[in-house]
């Protein structure tokens, strides 16, 4: 069933992006394929790297998963189930509409991808209470180009919010209003879920190295960003990081670099080591936000984590950060790399600041998963992740 197109702007109707650590109804994963281009030679690690994750978000809310079609869905069941997700978050099926039965949490929908990164392809969720004071959802259906280009094919990660979308309005979804388009001068706006950080309050944190890169969206100036920003993803204001991280192919996603643990806290990557070939980029970044100050005009709290030490695979250098964290109901996962001294340092430096925060009124178990093997495709938990809000 095809949904509604929503004519203007999620702004306009009072729906805005949430913060990530509000409650969720699920979280959407686009499985890989073993012929796909993100893992070459590796492909054989990733069920297991995959099922670490899933075992720690299913017990705390549904899980989502896009396969192409039922094979698919018997192999990767197999597969969660060989690496240890009990046999019981399978059965009966969990409603789409995030609300878990008694036994059920994890469902798989036959969306066919290219590449397993749901924080880029997947869909925007934007909400608000109505005048009944019941929740509402709709979603914003940005162009999706491949990191510039960079990967093709790329056409069935460009159709996944649409097909998530039909479905919500097959299953008539309560609460779901349909789809929005956003379109610039008559042409789509380019746009992945890791380019943008949002505080709840109405800033979004994004990058220049990415959205203003000519690949995504050059028929758009920066004033014309920001406004396309402010009125799909419901924001009143802009903040501006530089440059991203060696190796990161998206062009310097901000969920690299900075992300948001309360309103008015950002937690930031810093390079110690002043040889570091990240050194000097992610001390600017660590400048800008100094600097920077939010909707109301007060300046941020700034938490640093150290990064990890450099990780080379066949000569290039993969993109690891701790920044690539996930909040779940009741948790925070955050990507490790065998690098004992600093896993330990910024596992121990969230779980602080989390404490201190207050969690945006949950608490968060900081839970370390071993990536190690996944950062071999360029990305992390949160690039494989898209939260389901509430």
């Amino acid at each position: 069933m095809k949904p509604k197109i929503l004519t203007g702007t999620p702004a306009e109707m009072g729906l805005s992006f949430p913060p990530e650590w509000a409650r969720h109804r699920g979280t959407w994963f686009s499985w890989p394929r073993p012929e796909g281009i993100s893992f070459p030679g590796k492909y054989h690690t990733v069920p297991a790297n995959l099922a670490a994750i899933i075992r720690e978000i299913a017990p705390r809310e549904t899980v989502h998963i896009n396969v192409p079609n039922e094979n698919y869905e018997r192999i990767v069941r197999t597969q969660l189930v060989e690496h240890g997700v009990p046999a019981r978050f399978f059965a009966p099926q969990t409603p789409l509409d995030g609300t878990p039965s008694a036994k059920g949490r994890i469902r798989f929908h036959y969306i066919k991808t290219n590449e397993a990164w749901c924080r880029d392809h997947g869909p925007a969720f934007v909400t608000r209470k109505n005048s009944r004071g019941t929740r509402e959802f709709a979603i914003v259906d940005w162009g999706f180009n491949a990191w510039g280009g960079k990967y093709p094919p790329y056409d069935a990660d460009d159709d996944v919010p649409m097909r998530i979308a039909e479905r919500f309005a097959a299953d008539r979804v309560p609460g779901f209003l349909g789809v929005f388009l956003p379109r610039v001068k008559r042409l789509p706006v380019v746009m992945e879920g890791g380019s943008v950080e949002f505080s709840g309050t109405g800033t979004v944190l994004t990058s220049e190295a990415c959205l203003l890169n000519p690949n995504r969206n050059p028929h758009l100036s920066k004033k014309q960003i920001e406004k396309a920003l402010k009125d799909y993803y419901g924001q009143k204001h802009v903040v501006w990081l530089g440059e991203g991280i060696v190796g990161d192919d998206t062009d310097g996603h901000i969920d690299d670099l900075a992300r948001f643990i309360a309103p008015r806290t950002i937690v930031t990557t810093i390079e110690e080591d002043p040889r570091d070939e990240n050194y000097k980029v992610l001390r600017d970044n660590l400048r800008r936000l100094e600097l920077s100050r939010d909707e109301q005009g007060r300046p941020y709290v700034i938490v640093t984590i150290p990064m990890p030490r450099p990780i080379v695979h066949e000569g290039q250098r993969l993109p690891c950060t701790y920044a690539n964290f996930y909040f779940v109901n009741g948790a925070l996962l955050v990507p490790t790399y065998r690098d004992r001294k600093n896993d330990r340092r910024a596992l121990d430096i969230l779980r602080r600041s989390l404490a201190a925060v207050g969690g945006g009124g949950q608490k968060h178990e900081v839970i370390g998963i071993d990536c190690t093997e996944l950062i071999w495709g360029l990305g992390s938990i949160h690039c494989l992740t898209q939260q389901f809000p509430v």
